[in-house]
C-alpha cells in the first residue's frame, strides 16, 4: 500500500512536512529522486517504465503527489500511466484547483488513483475512485 502523511500550513516554520513511501509492483524499475535533465525544474524519483512520478516538487512551490487505489478485480493492465498525472501538474501553470477540474471533467483512462496538487498557496486533493 501506498501511504502518504502530511502537515499543511500547521507548524510556524514550515509550508508542508511530507512523509510518503512508494510500495508499488517490486518488478517495476525506478530512478530516485534527482533533478530531471529533461525538465531541470523538476524534483522527483522517475518510474521508468511509465515515465512519471509518484512524487514531486518544482522550483517554483508546486508540489504534487500520487497514491494509488488498489483494485486489483478492476484493474487495466492497458490503462495509461497514473504516473503523469502529477508530472503534467508539476509542468503546468495550473492552479491546483483547475488541474484537478480538469481531471474531474475529462474522460478517465487510468486506474483508481489519489492525487494532491499544490503550490504554495494551496493544496487540494482529488480521486477518480469513491
Amino acid at each position: 500500500m501506498c501511504l502518504l502523511v502530511f502537515a499543511y500550513n500547521s507548524h510556524p516554520d514550515y509550508y508542508l512536512i511530507l512523509a510518503a513511501n512508494r510500495d508499488e509492483f517490486y518488478e517495476r524499475p525506478t530512478r530516485s529522486a534527482r533533478f530531471w535533465p529533461e525538465s531541470p525544474s523538476i524534483l522527483a524519483g522517475k518510474d521508468l517504465a511509465g515515465g512519471g512520478t509518484w512524487l514531486g516538487l518544482h522550483r517554483d512551490g508546486r508540489i504534487s503527489a500520487l497514491t494509488n487505489h488498489r483494485d486489483m478485480a478492476g484493474h487495466d493492465p492497458d490503462a495509461k500511466s497514473r504516473g503523469e498525472l502529477p508530472t503534467t501538474f508539476l509542468e503546468s501553470r495550473d492552479e491546483p484547483e483547475d488541474f484537478l477540474a480538469g481531471l474531474n471533467r475529462s474522460d478517465d483512462p487510468y486506474n483508481g488513483y489519489n492525487l494532491i496538487a499544490g503550490t504554495l498557496s494551496s493544496l487540494c486533493h482529488y480521486s477518480n475512485r469513491e
